[in-house]
């Protein structure tokens, strides 16, 4: 081999190793912790618990028209969104400034600008089915815990808090009444074996977002570059002997890594990417159509012509509607009478029930949305396909599948139970689709739609990478105390050097 090859190869293992010492741990978190996370996510309160939990709507107590609810906020701007549900026993209007909540009563049109302590409590035992005398209270978090650290749980703070005999708990946001966190004795050990440590959750680092990322994108991207470095260590000194010239732990280090080195890189690599690390790469790369179809902002005066209570009563020869929202398509307003999210109907502003969106309409309301860029292609989806997939079977099916001419070729599920864009993909994220959650969530139609095909694989790839970690902590752990043994050495022989007698004083 040459000189030069040689050099680079040691520099390549010699900073491999270093590397690993320090980053060996990490990875066996990550691997370890990704076993739980195949059965176990990070608690979540979802739309579906929500409406499961909720009381339906009682169209003879909703006595204060949608116009006359806005105007009792004194807005300066019109909402985003609006909806019409039940708090408490009291029907509620509901409207949204982006992320910000206003409340007004359906049924004397007061404000309600936070809920107080006795309501959330009654609101929290409704929930986890206890009276109010069983609960603990916890206080008022006005500082996110590890359970509300989250994004999609933060800007409902503060929240009421209550713990329930059976070690489940509760919390209520103060902002809009609504449950938006449980958890329970399993889903926390779940989370503190799983999400935990596989996303570095911590509360005190995650309470602070842009420190959080900066720390994932580091050390995932030195990680990636660990194990690459590896990879091709491993290559190289296999390949030109065709043997292994190690033993113990180091020679089970690179025969793991010559199996489960590829592996473990692409699945750092892919959640290095998953923090988007690159936003200029990643940005919005096709039309933004939900904007588009459904408007940015709604007027309440367009609601005129049908009232909530007449909707509900005309959604109720179908369904027990939970949740009344108020919906613009393509310019016509209309509801959403929702029972839970697969059970609802479209209520018309003028007609009759509607269970879904005529597909000719949506596609003519692409067209002129997109224009000078067309339809090019339109089919529905029955199943779940390459680039429209969920393991868990969460999302909405059937489907209308849209792709447009533009340059981009960009393309849109959406559902037609609600004109609302459920995934979409141009070229840069067609690649991250599979760069992320390919690599990295191995979702593959066929291997997800044959399970425990999917789980075997998955967990058989984690024992290998797993083996991978514990064989290079093994070797940490010799080179630290080598390293550290010698330096012992070296001191202790500079002060018998200076001073032979200095252990007889």
């Amino acid at each position: 081999m040459p000189r030069k090859a040689i050099v680079v190869r040691t520099w390549i293992m010699r900073i491999h190793r270093w590397m690993g010492v320090v980053f060996c741990w990490l990875f066996l978190a990550w691997f370890v912790s990704g076993f739980v996370m195949i059965y176990c996510r990070f608690p979540h309160v979802e739309a579906a618990d929500r409406l499961a939990h909720g009381e339906s709507l009682d169209a003879g107590r909703i006595h204060i028209s949608p116009a006359l609810a806005f105007a009792a906020l004194h807005p300066s701007t019109a909402p985003t969104r609006i909806r019409l549900n039940v708090l408490d026993g009291q029907p509620v209007y509901r409207f949204e400034f982006g992320r910000r909540s206003r409340i007004v009563l359906g049924d004397t049109g007061e404000r309600l600008d936070a809920v107080a302590q006795p309501m959330a409590l009654r609101i929290a035992a409704a929930w986890a089915g206890f009276p109010p005398g069983a609960a603990s209270f916890q206080g008022l978090l006005t500082e996110d815990d590890q359970w509300t650290v989250d994004a999609a749980v933060h800007p409902y703070g503060p929240f009421w808090k209550y713990a329930w005999p059976n070690g489940e708990e509760t919390y209520v946001s103060q902002k809009t009444g609504e449950v938006v966190q449980d958890t329970t004795p399993n889903s926390r050990l779940g989370a503190y074996c799983g999400a935990i440590p596989h996303w570095l959750y911590f509360a005190k680092l995650r309470r602070h977002a842009e420190l959080w990322s900066q720390t994932v994108i580091w050390l995932s991207g030195a990680g990636a570059a660990t194990s690459l470095l590896g990879l091709i260590a491993g290559i190289w000194i296999y390949f030109p002997l065709k043997r292994i010239p190690y033993t113990g732990p180091k020679r089970w280090h690179v025969f793991l890594g010559l199996i489960f080195g590829a592996v473990a890189f692409t699945w750092v690599f892919s959640g290095f990417l998953s923090m988007d690390p690159f936003p200029r790469l990643t940005g919005q790369d096709r039309p933004n159509l939900d904007a588009a179809l459904q408007g940015i902002r709604l007027d309440t005066a367009r609601f005129a012509d049908k009232d909530p209570r007449q909707a509900i009563a005309e959604a109720g020869t179908e369904l027990r509607v939970k949740e009344l929202e108020f919906a613009s398509f393509d310019g016509d307003a209309l509801y959403f009478a929702v029972e839970t999210p697969r059970h609802s109907r479209i209520v018309p502003m003028h007609g009759g029930l509607r269970e879904a969106l005529d597909t000719a309409r949506i596609v003519d309301a692409v067209n002129r949305a997109v224009s000078p860029a067309a339809v090019l292609e339109t089919r529905a989806v029955n199943g779940y396909e390459p680039y429209y997939v969920d393991r868990d079977k969460q999302l909405p099916l059937p489907v209308v599948y849209l792709r447009l001419n533009d340059a981009g070729q960009s393309a849109y599920y959406i559902d037609p139970r609600t004109g609302k864009v459920v995934q979409s993909y141009g070229t840069r994220s067609r690649w991250d689709r599979w760069l992320y959650h390919g690599l990295h969530s191995l979702d593959i139609p066929w291997l997800y739609a044959r399970r425990p095909a999917w789980d075997i694989l998955v967990i058989v790839l984690l024992l290998g990478g797993t083996g991978l970690s514990i064989t290079s902590l093994l070797m940490a752990w010799k080179v630290v105390r080598r390293t550290t043994s010698a330096r012992r050495r070296k001191r202790s022989g500079k002060r018998s050097h200076r001073d032979p007698m200095e252990h007889v004083r």
